[in-house]
């Protein structure tokens, strides 16, 4: 009696969580594209003897390398965002892309209200004026509360759920902008992102990245939002016009925000920085060890269930 060999899996570059590695290692025949020493000439020829691709939403997958492989089934992402990976070059072939979304809700809309209670109290300033020795000399100055303002969703997804759900025990109004009327909630959806900026005290972003997204988030938006108002990035970077935000917190014409995304990561621009009125952190909304396992899970369970049954658990929308 043979043994059927193992699917030849293509990891295009090292993942986040090593135990991933392993376990892929243990259940298939896995290759690093980045450990090549010239990664295109090993696709040139070897690239028809992969039936599987692992990437991940922040190393991305290019419609270049899909091509190089002609015997592609399937590609299985470390990620809920994948505005990095070429989805349509892969769909026009009829290869499914899965993805691992839900399992990382908690974690970012944690993550979020980190941002803003942060933001708004100055934990990480306050923290570094302590550590400064400047609190004996001087009291570090009010700022601002959280309960009971007003807060903005800019894409009521699954995260964005999560969001408004935490935002009842803060005692929050909360709206939302969306192209349609979302599901699983009653909230107040307004018509224009603009309008709901112009409201907001907090403007939270959990909307998908990709060109349909690309700078939504304009002058035009941070002036709506006004002097008071903050803004809190957990998408994707390129949601928002950066340089268009440096100039807003640097001028006072936004109170403040709270940035665990950037436009060119892991490149923060220096001006940002600098600044006591932003808080920033290094694209960690999903990084605790229980959802970072959970997302090992579902991506050996794509393909687990692809090469079992042909379908994925968890697989991107075709539209």
């Amino acid at each position: 009696m043979t043994t059927a060999p193992q699917p030849r899996i293509l990891q295009i570059a090292r993942l986040p969580l090593p135990a991933l590695e392993t376990d892929l290692a243990a259940r298939y025949d896995v290759v690093c594209l980045s450990d090549q020493a010239n990664p295109s000439a090993f696709l040139a020829e070897h690239g028809a003897s992969f039936t599987g691709v692992v990437t991940s939403a922040s190393i991305g997958l290019k419609g270049e390398v899909i091509a190089a492989l002609a015997n592609l089934q399937v590609i299985s992402s470390f990620g809920v965002g994948f505005d990095s990976l070429d989805v349509a070059a892969a769909h026009a072939r009829g290869i499914p892309v899965g993805y691992t979304p839900d399992v990382l809700n908690d974690c970012v809309a944690d993550m979020a209200f980190a941002l803003m209670l942060d933001v708004s109290r100055g934990v990480a300033a306050s923290d570094r004026f302590v550590r400064r020795g400047e609190w004996p000399k001087a009291r570090y100055a009010p700022l601002t509360r959280v309960s009971g303002k007003r807060l903005g969703i800019v894409g009521m997804g699954r995260i964005g759920l999560a969001v408004a759900e935490r935002a009842t025990g803060f005692h929050m109004d909360v709206g939302y902008y969306n192209r349609s009327i979302a599901k699983g909630t009653t909230l107040p959806r307004f018509d224009s992102l603009l309008a709901l900026a112009e409201w907001a005290d907090y403007l939270v972003l959990t909307v998908a990245g990709g060109a349909s997204t690309h700078h939504m988030v304009n002058r035009e938006v941070l002036d709506a939002l006004g002097p008071k108002g903050y803004l809190i990035n957990v998408a994707r970077g390129t949601v928002v016009d950066e340089a268009a935000l440096v100039e807003a917190l640097q001028q006072g014409r936004i109170a403040g925000a709270g940035l665990d995304v950037f436009e060119n990561e892991p490149q923060v621009p220096a001006a940002l920085m600098e600044l006591d009125n932003a808080v920033l952190t290094p694209h960690t909304a999903s990084a605790t060890h229980e959802t970072r396992r959970a997302m090992a899970d579902l991506v050996l369970e794509n393909l687990e269930s692809f090469f079992a049954t042909g379908t994925l658990r968890a697989p991107v929308p075709t539209h």
